[in-house]
Parts: structure tokens; C-alpha cells; sequence
């Protein structure tokens, strides 16, 4: 049941970075969005699969782990991609 509930906390967490890639990729631009917090959510992935893989709880969610920092990872590409155009801008 642990990994059930696991899976919904990581599924609605993750429904938004699909979302934020979009929003990051279309307006081109850093606005609203804070390096510091994409840092930590990726650190917390991080820690979430260094978890699985430590306590041999190797699963169906590690999946969801892996699909969620690949967009955090592609959300922190683009920022530094739209910081630069801003500052080419400027």
C-alpha cells in the first residue's frame, strides 16, 4: 500500500513539470520561475531514486521518479537557454 500512495504523491507532483516545460519553452523567458527551487526538486528526485535503489525497493514507481526529473532536468536546461536570450536581449 506504501507504494501505491507513493506513486499518487509523485504522479500529482509530477503532473506539473510538463506543464512548467511548456510554459518555459513558449514564452522563452525566466519569469516566475526560481533556479534555487528547481535545484531542490531535482535534489529530491535525486534522493527519492537513491532511496529505491538503496533499500532494494526497486519498482514500477521508480518510473514515475525518472519521468519527473527528466522534466525538471529539461526545465532547468531551459532556464539557463531563455536567461541567456534574455541577456543577449538586454
Amino acid at each position: 500500500m506504501q507504494t501505491f500512495f507513493e506513486s499518487i504523491m509523485l504522479i500529482c507532483f509530477g503532473l506539473s513539470w510538463p506543464i512548467s516545460v511548456y510554459k518555459s519553452f513558449t514564452s522563452k523567458s525566466t519569469k516566475g520561475k526560481s533556479l534555487i527551487f528547481i535545484i531542490a526538486i531535482l535534489i529530491g528526485y535525486i534522493a527519492g531514486i537513491a532511496g529505491k535503489i538503496i533499500g532494494h525497493t526497486i519498482n514500477y514507481v521508480l518510473i514515475i521518479y525518472i519521468f519527473n526529473i527528466v522534466m525538471v532536468g529539461i526545465d532547468f536546461v531551459l532556464y539557463f537557454i531563455n536567461k541567456k536570450n534574455e541577456l543577449q536581449e538586454s
